[in-house]
């Protein structure tokens, strides 16, 4: 069972579209007849208003649409003497033929309209050539137009599709920089661990030994980077003269919370769960949902309140971005073809930089009002950062609300 409006096949655009032109056809005719002093019969209002009805199915069945409008405007025209006219019923239905049918059947529905709108009109039922000529200029700038539409409508599909792609390409480009940071770090532990073991494994067998610890858990976290370096590394990656910065991680998100409270928009923070060490781009990843989420949040929801919650589970961690406000940017949607046109590159860059750990986002308008940003990535207790103390502060169920 669908909604109301998917059982009637008609949306409330449709019936605007029907109450247009039926009181555009109206007027016009009753118009034209008090100028010629002729008869405007009921008979011919009734069938200017059935046509402007068969409207509101238009999109799903353009060609028997036209049909039908076709065959009501005939009897409109042998019901009154109307003069030379192509209603904008009749521009309607075969606008949307044109729009959504083959050029084939456009062909032959343009074809088809000519004559027979001509039929009946001036109380003749053999059409004069200057109804036809007429008649055919005006079909003919309606698919055009129709035709217009449809290219423009492609282009501008395919712009959508490029700027989506490079918005991918980018934030992979970043997240590569990033982790090749990360994994530089790692290997520069690596050898002075080395270093160092081989210089107390005399004289110092035990700090040797911890040293050894030490080397072999960051290579293998630096093994595990390097992987998922190797899924996101592009070529032709120019080089860049800025001296590269740490790389922020969950330790940093009383700062963005901070900033964005300092913004207007009053946010709140929450740790749930036993805070632990967590492999820097995973730390990095969760530092860049929420600092997106809530830069989307101050963008779009003006000074509605915020909601930042982080909890540590045992396999995973995950981080949700709440806010109440109505919304007075352009929506923001993030399905793979956004109703809008206008994608969310934000949000691309989002599931992308998270589906890189095997992780999900979720970004979606909520019910009462507001929008929600959730991201799961899940982090084994084996893959917590070697010999890192917990944060401080940030016991079970902690609160960090300011």
């Amino acid at each position: 069972m669908g909604t109301r409006a998917e059982r009637l096949e008609w949306t409330r655009g449709d019936g605007l579209v029907a109450v247009g032109a039926a009181a555009t056809d109206l007027t016009g005719l009753s118009l034209s007849a008090v100028v010629d002093g002729t008869p405007f019969t009921a008979t011919a209002a009734l069938g200017l208003v059935l046509a402007a009805l068969t409207l509101l199915v238009r999109r799903r069945h353009p060609v028997p649409v036209l049909g039908a409008v076709l065959a009501l405007g005939l009897v409109v025209n042998l019901a009154t003497p109307a003069p030379p006219h192509f209603g904008l019923t009749l521009t309607v239905a075969l606008f949307t033929v044109a729009r959504r049918c083959r050029p084939a059947a456009v062909a032959a529905a343009g074809l088809a309209t000519v004559p027979l709108a001509a039929v009946g009109l001036g109380g003749r039922l053999v059409p004069s050539g200057m109804n036809v000529l007429t008649n055919a200029l005006a079909a003919a700038l309606v698919v055009g137009a129709a035709v217009a539409v449809n290219r423009w409508q492609q282009q501008t599909e395919a712009n959508r599709l490029l700027l989506a792609e490079r918005a991918v390409a980018e934030e992979r480009r970043r997240i590569a920089r990033e982790l090749h940071d990360i994994v530089a770090h790692h290997i520069t532990t690596m050898q002075l661990m080395a270093g160092g073991a081989r210089v107390s494994l005399e004289h110092d067998p035990g700090a040797a030994r911890e040293a050894l610890v030490t080397l072999e858990a960051s290579g293998r976290m630096a093994l595990g980077e390097m992987r998922r370096l190797l899924d996101v590394l592009r070529a032709g990656e120019e080089a860049e003269s800025a001296p590269t910065a740490p790389q922020p991680g969950t330790d940093d998100l009383q700062r963005i919370v901070t900033e964005s409270r300092l913004a207007g928009m009053d946010t709140q923070f929450t740790v749930l769960g036993t805070a632990r060490p967590l492999p820097p781009t995973v730390g990095l990843t969760v530092f860049r949902v929420v600092q997106e989420a809530l830069t989307n949040a101050r963008k779009h929801a003006g000074n509605a309140n915020a909601r930042v919650r982080l909890t540590y589970r045992p396999q995973e961690v995950s981080v949700e971005v709440c806010d109440d406000g109505p919304g007075e940017g352009p929506p923001r949607r993030t399905p793979a073809r956004p109703r809008s046109g206008r994608a969310g590159y934000g949000l691309i860059g989002m599931r992308e930089r998270v589906a890189l750990h095997g992780g999900t986002l979720e970004a979606a308008p909520r019910e009462g009002g507001g929008f929600r940003v959730a991201a799961r990535l899940p982090v084994p207790a084996a893959a917590a950062v070697p010999a890192a103390a917990a944060v401080p502060g940030a016991a079970e169920g902690e609160d960090h609300r300011r």
